[in-house]
């Protein structure tokens, strides 16, 4: 595997949460996509362990970059400008609270969603509206917070013979900071768009109930599901 970066694009990124099987998927995406991933968790020797796993899945990819699992402090530190937050929702503030000192001049991407408490059918939004609007007032002014990959299912990112069947939606109140992270996530080899300001996360993150029950209603003849943005005149495959 690679494990060289000479541009931004390249740099290692942080995904923290990583164990957990969204981060799993993502930090596997990346990788195979040619970006260095340090996957953080609360338990170093865990994501260490984790680590080794994902990096034997990404031999049949041998361009693949290094996924390196260290804890979360130390996933920040080897992140010179992007951190994913892929942590269930209980754990979303105190984690940020935890590494805020060392996220200053860096861009959060945020990808937790509010679900309701025994309920993944239902969203219950913070009292700044979003986990997105949650985390950039937690954060501060020197953080940049994206709210981004709110709706692409685990099974999904795990998949990786199979391409992502999903468009993503990013927003920020940031503007170059969440095209950059539209930037990044398209070479997963997905169309990301740039949707507008944080407050726009509250659409976005309550579109994941809205999937989740779908995809486990035996109503509908088919399960992981995401979301694609059509233009005017185009058809689906």
């Amino acid at each position: 595997m690679s494990t060289n970066s000479s541009t931004l694009s390249d740099s290692t990124i942080a995904i923290l949460g990583g164990t957990g099987p969204q981060g799993q998927g993502l930090a596997l995406r990346f990788a195979r996509a040619g970006v260095p991933v340090a996957l953080g968790s609360r338990d170093g020797e865990r994501a260490k362990a984790i680590a080794a796993e994902l990096n034997a899945k990404l031999s049949a990819f041998p361009e693949s970059c290094f996924i390196t699992g260290v804890d979360n402090h130390a996933a920040v530190e080897a992140a010179p400008r992007v951190v994913m937050l892929a942590v269930p929702y209980a754990g979303h503030d105190d984690t940020l609270q935890s590494i805020k000192a060392a996220l200053a001049g860096k861009v959060l991407v945020d990808l937790v969603v509010p679900l309701a408490q025994g309920n993944p059918r239902a969203v219950a939004m913070p009292k700044e509206g979003s986990a997105t609007e949650a985390a950039q007032a937690l954060l501060g002014s020197e953080v940049k917070v994206v709210g981004a990959l709110h709706n692409v299912s685990a099974h999904t990112l795990n998949a990786l013979h199979e391409s992502i069947n999903c468009d993503i939606l990013a927003c920020g109140d940031d503007v170059e900071s969440t095209d950059e992270v539209v930037d990044l996530v398209e070479r997963l080899g997905v169309s990301a768009y740039n949707c507008g300001p944080a407050l726009n996360a509250r659409c976005i993150e309550a579109i994941t109930p809205m999937l989740i029950r779908l995809n486990i209603s035996k109503k509908v003849p088919f399960s992981h599901a995401g979301i694609r943005i059509w233009a005017p005149g185009t058809h689906a495959a």
